[in-house]
């Protein structure tokens, strides 16, 4: 599930995800998207994954999809997670983007939120 969270800075897509991530769940994220990208800025993203299970075969795709169709769009992404395993998905993102991206662990999430300045 992709829970939003609110967030003060405009450019900035703020969620905890949790449990397994199906394509309706990351289809919800392009409107989003691309009403940052008509205000003319990159699109930032801080991933709060608690209980995080990783995506059903179908939200994979579709989110290798959106990454690739915004390849230039994205500035920077935070992912904070509890697992070793999350920290490799979030270096493997780094494939799909040109972002600056960086994961923190859960003990970390007040870091990670002053490097995205969220």
């Amino acid at each position: 599930m992709i829970q939003l969270l609110n967030s003060e800075k405009d450019n900035l897509i703020s969620a905890k995800i949790s449990g397994k991530i199906s394509r309706d769940e990351v289809e919800k994220l392009h409107p989003l998207i691309h009403d940052i990208i008509k205000k003319g800025k990159k699109v930032d993203f801080f991933f709060e994954m608690e209980d995080f299970e990783g995506y059903t075969l179908k939200g994979f795709w579709e989110d290798i999809k959106l990454d690739t169709a915004h390849i230039s769009d994205y500035g920077k992404m935070v992912f904070v997670g509890e697992r070793k395993w999350q920290e490799w998905a979030a270096k493997a993102t780094d494939f799909f983007t040109k972002s600056e991206i960086k994961f923190f662990e859960m003990d970390n999430k007040e870091d990670a939120k002053q490097w995205i300045n969220a």
